[in-house]
């Protein structure tokens, strides 16, 4: 059995490739989030690209998405779910680990999820504060002119920052 990459446990056959063929099969934010941390590690460029709200343009931001994707993905924690304003919006935050040139990276984000005629789409997200960092020397600080962790191709301060 090969186990899926999103850290459920079940195999990737009955978790998150189904959600891969099918966009309409991610029931919850959850699975959505999850589904798109496998895109990532598997290497699926067009389905990160269809998950992304239609509103945030992700086709043309194609080149920055498939960067993201080239990292080496490691292991997905999520950390808490929660309910939007509306039954049409959750949140996910989650802690996505990988390595560069052995060195083990984590991107913390609290994702923001909304359904749109009946499927649900990443739209945006927010980070920890920069500050939080400090004591946490395997995490990421992000600059304000760095590029966005979200796969815009913007600077972060003109996007999520």
């Amino acid at each position: 059995m090969q186990t899926c990459p999103c850290g459920t446990n079940r195999s990737y056959a009955d978790c998150c490739e189904p959600i891969h063929k099918d966009h309409a099969k991610a029931k919850t934010p959850e699975q959505l989030m999850r589904s798109r941390y496998s895109a990532h590690v598997k290497g699926l460029v067009d389905y990160v690209i269809e998950t992304y709200h239609p509103s945030c343009n992700a086709q043309i931001h194609r080149e920055a998405i498939e960067q993201s994707i080239e990292s080496n993905w490691c292991k997905l924690v999520v950390l808490k779910i929660e309910h939007g304003t509306c039954a049409q919006e959750g949140f996910v935050t989650f802690k996505a680990f990988y390595t560069e040139q052995d060195i083990e990276y984590c991107l913390e984000e609290r994702s923001r999820f909304v359904k749109d005629n009946g499927l649900w789409y990443y739209i945006d997200g927010t980070f920890p504060n920069e500050n939080s960092l400090d004591d946490k020397p395997n995490m990421i600080k992000i600059g304000r002119n760095d590029p966005c962790f979200c796969g815009s191709g913007k600077k972060y301060k003109k996007c999520c920052g």
